[in-house]
């Protein structure tokens, strides 16, 4: 059986991460481009990660380019690239930076992988996957955003850290745009079975429920000069394997919404079924008034970022 290929787009920090826990979890080829500029930087990181195949005991072909003619016909495509906001950059520069950058790469990858997957990490989130999807003319289904998984990957540890038990005991659901205006589930948040209502307080639960809000940026932070890639990467290697080993996974990520939840035709957060064809369904959950009246605020913040990029990139 012909193992998958997988691109993915932007060599740094998360980019090569993700391609490293691909290899291991043996999810398929994979192919690491990065821009010219670069030079042979791919090309050094891929035959290093190739180089630990024998170590780790996986089998993959992994190749390093500044051209896209090596990723043609990839069933995955991971886009990674973007530039971090650096200091005196507003976020409207970023916006526009960004949304250039990943049009670029909509382009390329429309043109080489007409028929792939893709997942796109770049910030910021919620409006790079809508421009992805734009610029490409895929189908809403097989064009998504890597936040859900992150997010609440955040939000189990810290819960697991705060109750003193396994990360496998707990089970979470986030909502909405990928950062200050997600929207916690306490609903759909149980530890063992038990929902975290019995086992925290409410004040508790809320300022762990803020810490995940900005995980990003306490990572920040500490590290001063450089942004999260552990556990980004492996949220969106999480991504790739439901997909490439069409698992059905029932996860949250950043998913196109018209009628569902009355969106009207965002990226947003919400819970997806996800497989071989990209989002196989959106779960569409009852929200209680409170989670109502926070999504719909999601969703308005998230809507006014695609506006304001819009104007920015189509000014006409």
């Amino acid at each position: 059986m012909a193992r998958s290929k997988i691109t993915i787009v932007g060599a740094g920090n998360v980019g090569a991460t993700c391609a490293h826990w691909c290899a291991a979890a043996e999810l398929g080829d994979i192919v690491l481009v990065d821009i010219p500029a670069t030079g042979d930087m791919p090309k050094g990181k891929a035959l290093d990660l190739l180089q630990s195949s024998p170590i780790v005991g996986f089998d993959a072909c992994i190749v390093g380019t500044t051209e896209y003619g090596p990723t043609s016909n990839s069933d995955v495509v991971v886009i990674t690239a973007g530039i971090p906001r650096k200091p005196g950059m507003s976020r409207d520069d970023l916006l526009s930076t960004n949304a250039r950058i990943v049009s670029s790469v909509a382009e390329q990858v429309k043109a080489t992988s007409p028929n792939a997957v893709i997942i796109v990490v770049s910030n910021p989130l919620d409006a790079m996957v809508q421009r992805v999807w734009q610029v490409s003319g895929f189908p809403a289904h097989r064009v998504m955003g890597q936040a859900g998984v992150l997010d609440t990957a955040r939000y189990r540890t810290f819960l697991a850290m705060e109750l003193g038990v396994s990360v496998e005991d707990v089970s979470a659901l986030l909502m909405g745009g990928h950062g200050d205006t997600m929207v916690p589930m306490p609903s759909c948040t149980s530890v063992g079975g038990i929902p975290v209502s019995r086992l925290l307080g409410a004040d508790r639960l809320a300022a762990i429920v803020d810490r995940a809000r900005n995980g990003g940026a306490e990572i920040v932070n500490l590290l001063k000069t450089g942004s999260a890639y552990y556990a980004p990467a492996a949220a969106t290697a999480q991504m790739v394997e439901a997909i490439v080993r069409d698992k059905r996974r029932l996860i949250p990520c950043a998913a196109y919404c018209d009628r569902e939840y009355g969106v009207g035709g965002y990226y947003v957060g919400v819970p997806v079924i996800l497989g071989a064809r990209g989002v196989e369904k959106v779960v569409e959950l009852e929200l209680d008034a409170r989670e109502s009246a926070d999504f719909r605020k999601s969703v308005d913040a998230v809507r006014a970022l695609v506006q304001t990029m819009n104007q920015l990139v189509d000014p006409s």
